[in-house]
């Protein structure tokens, strides 16, 4: 049997839910991705990061119909993504870590979240391009992004609130040089 929508408006979710395509998966979890990035921002208290996920909230939706529809997600929406990851990133004092265990506090663990949703979001790119959709190029560039975006915020956030972040080495790869 074949699922497909009853006809009744109010028993369909999504237009698409019922697609067989990874268009429609790339749409839920950026969905995904603007829901946990409200959760977040809720619960922010450093006003130069809520700016910056006010700003950043819509241009995530802007990104999930642009798989679809028209592209929403410009050079100039990269470029103000990198000025604000580089402005943060330059705020973390011990920036020695490559990578920390995701610890902290509400809003940072919900960071943590976003900045895991972004690479599933990539993943998911890959898996549409896969299937023969042609992906405007901003696209992977602004979720990649994205991802260390959150990183950086989590970081700075927990260096607000004092909490230290125990650097995570792995033990399975080369340490960079």
């Amino acid at each position: 049997m074949t699922l497909k929508a009853s006809g009744n408006i109010d028993e369909l979710c999504y237009p698409f839910i019922f697609e067989d395509s990874p268009l429609c998966d790339f749409e839920i979890l950026t969905d995904e991705l603007c829901t946990y990035t409200g959760l977040a921002l809720s619960q922010v208290t450093n006003t130069e990061v809520r700016a910056s996920l006010e700003r950043l909230q819509p241009k995530i939706f802007n990104l999930n119909g642009s798989i679809r529809g028209k592209c929403g997600i410009f050079e100039d929406d990269i470029q103000d993504l990198l000025t604000d990851l580089n402005y943060f990133k330059a705020q973390v004092t011990d920036n020695a870590k490559r990578f920390v265990l995701p610890r902290g506090t509400g809003p940072v663990i919900q960071l943590h979240q976003c900045r895991s949703l972004s690479k599933k979001v990539v993943r998911q790119l890959v898996l549409v391009d896969k299937a023969g959709k042609k992906i405007p190029e901003t696209l992977p560039r602004f979720t990649n992004a994205l991802t260390n975006y959150y990183f950086a915020l989590t970081r700075v956030l927990n260096q607000d609130a004092g909490v230290e972040e125990p650097e995570y080495v792995s033990i399975n790869y080369p340490k960079p040089k």
